[in-house]
């Protein structure tokens, strides 16, 4: 007799960075089973389109990459935001509740305003500045009022050699331009996709009972602005291209962002005995990554 999987792993938000990084890794996992749902396949706005995938596939753990990540545009596109950051993440949880599978749900430094001057606990008090932190905000409510076992991971400034973020742009105008000004005022931790995919999964594999409906945080080790991520990306790729710090008010953008949301990782560290990487070090894996990538295209 065939020994089933040990693990049904549905994966949402599936052409997310941190989906299709977790798509990447999962070819590892020989004994598990994967369902990667794009919006097409699995809409967590539409409850009717979760039941009919979770009946279909049965999984024994669902994770929630789907997410509307647009800071700047859900200042407007409220609706939007609200529908799949809030509403959808209810109808998941409500599912999730129903048929006893746990929820490993990602949020975002966001839910705080950057007032502090120390890193963020998992249970300090939040105060999201924007539409954007305050829709994520919502739906991790709405995961600690339901009966659902869940894990809310919060993380930031997330990055890949995968889909369109602030280490892809940064090498393409420093191919292009001789002088770039980037803000230096905004403080947090930049975060390889990949370390935390290979996280989610190490911790699908070892879920106990005792370390559900828990917040925990995940970043990359260390703190950095993003003129100093810039600089550190332009060194790191051999680009000559210098990098200007100017303040937030040279920058003006529809939403404001948290001067300071570095994330305290202790608990998830001392938790499941896990170590993280550098920043610097994980930026110079993605890199390597991202130039093998632009070989074979």
């Amino acid at each position: 007799m065939n020994k089933l999987p040990t693990h049904r792993l549905l994966i949402t938000g599936a052409n997310g960075q941190l989906g299709q990084e977790i798509k990447y890794l999962s070819t590892h996992y020989f004994t598990w089973t994967f369902l990667f749902c794009d919006r097409q396949l699995l809409d967590i706005t539409n409850p009717q389109q979760i039941q009919q995938q979770v009946e279909q596939f049965q999984p024994t753990i669902i994770i929630n990459c789907a997410a509307y990540t647009q800071v700047d545009l859900a200042e407007t596109e409220v609706k939007q935001a609200t529908a799949i950051n809030e509403t959808g993440v209810q109808y998941l949880a409500k599912i999730c509740e129903q048929k006893e599978i746990p929820l490993i749900h990602i949020s975002t430094d966001f839910v705080f305003d950057g007032s502090s001057t120390k890193p963020y606990l998992e249970e300090d008090s939040t105060a999201p500045l924007g539409v954007y932190g305050q829709t994520k905000l919502a739906g991790e409510q709405h995961l600690q009022d339901s009966q659902c076992d869940y894990l809310i991971i919060r993380t930031s400034w997330v990055y890949s050699s995968f889909g369109k973020n602030f280490v892809k742009t940064m090498l393409r105008l420093g191919e292009s331009r001789p002088q770039l000004k980037v803000v230096n005022d905004q403080i947090g931790s930049p975060t390889y996709a990949r370390d935390l995919a290979r996280q989610i999964l190490y911790l699908a594999a070892r879920l106990k009972k005792e370390h559900f409906r828990q917040t925990y945080h995940y970043t990359g080790q260390g703190t950095t602005s993003w003129c100093g991520f810039a600089t550190e990306i332009m060194k790191q790729a051999g680009l000559n291209c210098e990098v200007l710090p100017i303040p937030s008010s040279g920058y003006p953008t529809p939403a404001k962002r948290p001067a300071y949301s570095v994330l305290n990782t202790q608990k998830i560290i001392t938790t499941f005995e896990r170590d993280i990487p550098h920043w610097q070090d994980s930026l110079k894996v993605c890199l390597a990554v991202i130039k093998a990538k632009s070989k074979t295209n």
